[in-house]
């Protein structure tokens, strides 16, 4: 079973319409799927998935030097090879020996693994329509970039207006509460929506003190990226209810296992299309503490790259039982998407905040820099009918005034009626 060739093949996978009028200014290099296929000396084929602007680990540039010749089941576990490199040495290894992934991965616990919709910050009524569209296609959750510039409360009254009552959403703040004070008073406001399932990194992780704090006086399960705080002051403290999960399977079976000493759930964050979901899949099947969905943002893709698409039933679906990973990739799809960039960058743009009174503030940052440009402006947290959406560049000369006006980290703040 050696390695003879290794191919990787960049795809532009287009956002869905919806999600696309939201993800292109703040992550629109998401788009590029890396595929990986592996060759064995026997002619047994294995595809891989890496996402190279997110995954936990990008395939190395002198990968053919670390891998042709090698014997692919000495290689399985070594997950400094890169995710779709990984997926591949299973998924080849798997169809060689007859026997599904997760076979090789340890002992089946479950036959079918829960998944969550994933959605970035949206309006309210953008949300909403991301939520009923999760029910329609067989979601029981959602996880949402919960952020404060947004008023969130609107936008749970959007939402459970179009879902039935047994539809959850994990609200993920990514440290933009930013301090104990503002998450104490404001998560204790959501806890009357029965619906609202838990809350993941509301204040900087590090922040070992802080999290104390919120889990002692908040009515809702904490998550946290595991790792950070180091798990054992975080297991010390019991500063997080369960753990985010995102890594190589070497690294993951260990962080599971720790879990699972701890009787801590957690669900499995690992990006991508349909490859990658079904990776997800097979490690869910067997992992004790992957009981929460597992976050795989399959829906923000036009297209699974699959010959079969996903299909979920409940919010679950179920790991394969063909060899390998059981899937197989759409050659059409991957002609039709095939690229030779590997980033994309997003059209010129401001943001637009604006309150209820009237007052509006435009920043030139990054969705990714107002994560902590918002909060050390010391503005509202959540404000009752506040709102943020991107200018796009329209070429007028007031667009170029305000562009200019905002760059190297300065705002323009005005009254607009």
């Amino acid at each position: 079973m050696k390695i003879t060739q290794i191919e990787l093949i960049h795809l532009d996978v287009p956002f869905t319409q919806h999600t696309n009028q939201h993800m292109q200014y703040w992550l629109p290099h998401w788009r590029i799927s890396q595929l990986c296929k592996i060759t064995l000396d026997n002619g047994v084929v294995g595809w891989g998935e890496t996402m190279p602007n997110y995954t936990w680990s990008k395939v190395p540039d002198h990968i053919a030097d670390l891998v042709i010749g090698h014997e692919a089941a000495e290689l399985l576990w070594h997950d400094e090879l890169g995710a779709g490199v990984q997926m591949a040495l299973f998924d080849a290894v798997g169809k060689v020996l007859n026997v599904p992934v997760y076979q090789l991965l340890g002992k089946k616990l479950r036959d079918w693994a829960p998944i969550s919709w994933w959605a970035m910050d949206m309006p309210p009524q953008a949300w909403a329509e991301q939520c009923a569209e999760a029910v329609r296609q067989g979601y029981m959750s959602a996880k949402l970039k919960a952020r404060t510039w947004y008023d969130l409360h609107a936008s749970l009254k959007a939402i459970f207006a179009v879902v039935p009552e047994q539809f959850i959403l994990d609200l993920d703040f990514n440290a933009t509460l930013d301090n104990a004070a503002n998450a104490v008073k404001f998560l204790s406001t959501l806890e009357p929506y029965k619906q609202v399932a838990m809350f993941e990194s509301p204040i900087p992780q590090e922040d070992v003190a802080g999290n104390v704090q919120i889990r002692q006086r908040i009515n809702r399960p904490v998550a946290m990226h595991y790792g950070s705080p180091p798990i054992m002051t975080t297991l010390h403290e019991d500063v997080a209810d369960g753990f985010v999960l995102c890594a190589g399977a070497a690294n993951l079976l260990k962080q599971a296992h720790i879990c699972e000493e701890a009787n801590k759930p957690f669900w499995l964050q690992l990006v991508g299309t349909g490859v990658t979901t079904t990776w997800a899949a097979h490690l869910g099947a067997v992992l004790a503490q992957a009981r929460w969905p597992a976050i795989t943002c399959m829906n923000i893709w036009e297209s699974q790259l699959l010959q079969t698409p996903i299909e979920l039933r409940g919010g679950f679906m179920r790991a394969p039982e063909k060899p390998g990973l059981g899937i197989e990739i759409d050659p059409a799809l991957i002609e039709k998407y095939r690229v030779d960039y590997t980033f994309v960058n997003p059209p010129k743009h401001i943001y637009r905040y604006v309150r209820t009174n009237g007052e509006v503030t435009y920043y030139g940052c990054s969705k990714q820099d107002l994560h902590h440009v918002y909060p050390d402006d010391a503005q509202p947290v959540c404000e009752a009918g506040s709102t943020l959406d991107p200018v796009a560049d329209d070429g007028s000369a007031e667009f170029a005034k305000l562009h200019e006006a905002v760059q190297n980290g300065r705002t323009v703040r005005r009254i607009e009626a």
